[in-house]
């Protein structure tokens, strides 16, 4: 099931938390959603699960509307959301049998949901358990778990690994990827090597405004206009070497790298290379050219630029 969002905005007041934007999401992809805290992200997946109703724009799941239809939007969409609200008095199997209620499961197929998603999110040893004598990473699977009872279409996953353990975030990573086979996902998440190892496509939003879209290589291609270096360079005592760096022709940037005394980090302007005037300023200053490496842009360096 795709999804189209057209010129959505959210206004709370006179502040704009979703500026108008548009995109559209293929049925089968998995979709990272990135942004800073505060950029816009939980509105607008509270905006397309009908949560939350939008100021401007429209939201098309297929052939549904969701400011027309929102109860047909409702039942194809599974969400997790950011604090994962559960009813901590409850066994894990009441609650699970209580959501798959809520979202209209038939009676004949409700054991054979639950026992699906208790298997398939790993809450087997669990299942009896009160939901407040879980961990936090087993509340998350136990979140995770009424967000797929119903089989829904869509998956709209906001921070879905929060409080979980590496081992258990790798589960989580595989489980994704395996739905994202049959169902269309959107995720968000700060763990942006996991959202680059989970995720077919990234979109980047900041004050509200989508400010990029593409698979991570497609992003940090996009990013190596501009060459990153690390030199280390061994000078006479007192030398400014960052002063110096700054002041060749093709420089952009220099930061020390921390905790490693005589390494910067180098960033030329765009489209030109500083490997040449480094080398010849070495030479001209007789500095010791210790180490000079290209550093591939990560997406980590591409979302705090387009952030920042």
């Amino acid at each position: 099931m795709a999804i189209v969002v057209e010129n959505l905005t959210k206004l709370y007041g006179s502040q704009k938390a979703v500026d108008n934007i548009s995109f559209e999401i293929k049925t089968g992809e998995v979709v990272g959603f990135l942004g800073p805290n505060g950029a816009g992200k939980s509105t607008t997946m509270k905006m397309i699960t009908c949560y939350m109703a939008p100021s401007q724009g429209s939201i098309r799941l297929d052939r549904f509307n969701a400011s027309e239809q929102p109860e047909e939007i409702k039942k194809r969409i599974g969400y997790l959301p950011e604090n994962n609200p559960l009813y901590t008095d409850m066994a894990i199997v009441d609650y699970l049998k209580f959501c798959a209620e809520l979202q209209g499961v038939e009676k004949e197929q409700l054991s054979q949901r639950i026992r699906a998603m208790i298997e398939l999110c790993g809450l087997t040893r669990e299942r009896y358990k009160k939901i407040h004598a879980l961990s936090k990473g087993y509340r998350q699977r136990v979140g995770l778990a009424q967000a797929m009872i119903h089989d829904p279409e869509i998956l709209i996953l906001d921070e879905p690994t929060t409080g979980l353990d590496p081992n258990q975030r790798i589960e989580i990573r595989k489980l994704i990827k395996e739905l994202g086979k049959e169902k269309t996902v959107i995720l968000s998440s700060h763990i942006l090597p996991e959202v680059e190892a989970t995720c077919d496509r990234i979109l980047i939003i900041n004050r509200g405004q989508i400010v990029a879209d593409g698979s991570a290589v497609t992003l940090r291609q996009q990013a190596q206009g501009q060459e990153l270096l690390e030199l280390n360079i061994e000078a006479s005592n007192g030398a400014d070497v960052r002063a110096a760096l700054l002041d060749l022709a093709p420089v952009e940037t220099v930061q020390p790298v921390e905790d490693k005394q005589g390494f910067f980090r180098l960033q030329s302007k765009p489209d030109t290379s500083s490997r040449k005037a480094i080398f010849d300023l070495c030479v001209e200053k007789q500095w010791y050219l210790m180490e000079m490496r290209g550093i591939e842009t990560r997406l980590e360096d591409v979302f705090r630029e387009l952030t920042n």
